[in-house]
């Protein structure tokens, strides 16, 4: 071993991943808390990160970053992506970037789901864009596309698709409804990564996807997100506004070009301004910073490498959990179409009633078994949304909190925890 690789073992074997999820090697019901979701890690995203750390030439984005964004842009069907610090930040850059490319103005209309997170609505007002609300379907718990279609006015720009849990609802009936119309879709993918319609990428019928690396998220690199597209030019905006507003354009050793990717770095960039100026400093977006570290981008490239596994095991057990589930009289495990091929981030369950909810959730979490809400509910319920319109016009939405939660399906949740939960919940179905 040479002194990096001596380092990193004794590092590794010091910490035996105490910080995550659903690592134990021995999994002990009588112990152990089921996660709903968490890293799918070991060794080789440890070594990585350290490597990066010690031999790297940069701390903040740099190369690896860079190879992260081409691989994942491969991988995923896109043209271009860019690496932010959170998916949240993710969608805040996508949608500033797409106002600036097509021109946008204060105003115009996105349609989004009532029921969801607030990342998905919240860049849109920060855009100075409008949110149009549609009610959720009892089918799939997204966007019902007959209220979608009524909701569509003169202003209306784009859809925000934001699948629940990974369930892609009829995307053939949305682009009926949007086609003529010149509408377009954009994707808010953090739950969706690798999910499918039709045998194509959800984000294949998209101008522009985000993506969450989150550590509940199908892959992660701590914190973390993507803004990606087939259109390079919107990436391109969105790097500026991530990277302060410059600008410049280059990436990882491209930075240390005497010239630059343009081959013209110290030029006259300014209007009215004779003094030849660096591009790095050039700025034509009132912009953030919301850059990742290049030790992320290693762990990405590591995590890019095990999907189709994490794929896999995600599918697995929503399908086993399911079959459990479903045994639960009054519950009912929400399902994909028939064109749809989810990757599930986990099992939605509806509940007949408010009671049996409470109970059941009550019964899991007392035997350390995560549950998580169907996200905020209607979210015009919420304090901070309160102006944004009348929670009462959406019905469906507000019986979300009442009779809608969801248990992960990550592919840290072993078969033994699988096993356990399905003793469980015939135990808790026995004494209905």
């Amino acid at each position: 071993m040479n002194n990096n690789e001596d380092l990193i073992a004794k590092l590794i074997e010091a910490s035996t991943f105490r910080f995550m999820a659903n690592t134990r090697e021995v999994f002990k019901p009588d112990e152990d808390t089921i996660f709903y979701s968490g890293p799918y890690w070991d060794g080789a995203e440890i070594t990585a990160a350290i490597n990066s750390l010690l031999d790297g030439k940069w701390l903040s984005s740099g190369e690896k970053v860079m190879k992260f964004e081409r691989a994942f842009s491969k991988r995923f069907n896109f043209e271009e992506s860019l690496m932010v610090n959170s998916g949240s930040s993710a969608n805040l850059v996508m949608l500033a970037s797409l106002k600036k490319y097509y021109g946008w103005d204060d105003g115009d209309e996105i349609i989004v789901s009532v029921v969801g997170f607030p990342t998905t609505i919240n860049p849109i007002v920060q855009s100075g864009l409008k949110p149009v609300f549609v009610d959720i379907s009892w089918n799939d718990l997204n966007w019902d596309l007959d209220h979608l279609a009524k909701a569509i006015t003169s202003r209306t720009r784009a859809v925000f698709s934001s699948p629940v849990l990974g369930n892609p609802y009829d995307m053939d009936r949305l682009e009926e409804i949007i086609n003529s119309r010149e509408i377009l879709i954009i994707s808010d993918n953090c739950d969706s990564l690798g999910s499918k319609w039709g045998n194509k990428l959800l984000t294949d019928y998209s101008i522009a996807a985000s993506t969450s690396f989150y550590p509940a998220h199908h892959i992660t690199t701590m914190e973390g997100g993507m803004v990606s597209s087939k259109n390079i030019e919107i990436v391109k905006i969105a790097r500026s506004f991530s990277w302060w507003g410059r600008a410049c354009y280059c990436v990882g050793v491209q930075n240390l070009l005497p010239n630059g990717t343009c081959k013209k770095r110290f030029s006259k960039w300014i209007p009215d301004c004779e003094v030849e100026v660096d591009h790095k400093y050039v700025f034509e977006n009132i912009g953030y910073n919301l850059k990742p570290l290049d030790l992320q981008g290693a762990i990405g490239l590591v995590q890019l490498q095990k999907f189709d596994e994490i794929d896999r095991l995600r599918k697995r057990n929503f399908d086993l959990l399911s079959e459990i589930f479903n045994r639960v009289e009054g519950c009912r495990v929400v399902g994909a179409h028939i064109k749809g091929e989810p990757s599930w981030f986990g099992v939605p369950i509806v509940c007949d009633s408010a009671i049996l909810k409470r109970r059941l959730v009550t019964y899991l979490e007392s035997n350390r078994v995560q549950t998580r809400n169907y996200f905020a509910g209607n979210i015009l319920q919420q304090p901070a949304y309160l102006s944004l319109g009348n929670y009462r016009d959406f019905p469906k939405a507000t019986k979300v909190l009442d009779l809608v939660f969801f248990i992960g399906c990550s592919p840290t949740i072993s078969l033994d925890m699988i096993s356990h939960i399905d003793s469980l919940i015939t135990m808790f179905s026995s004494g209905q």
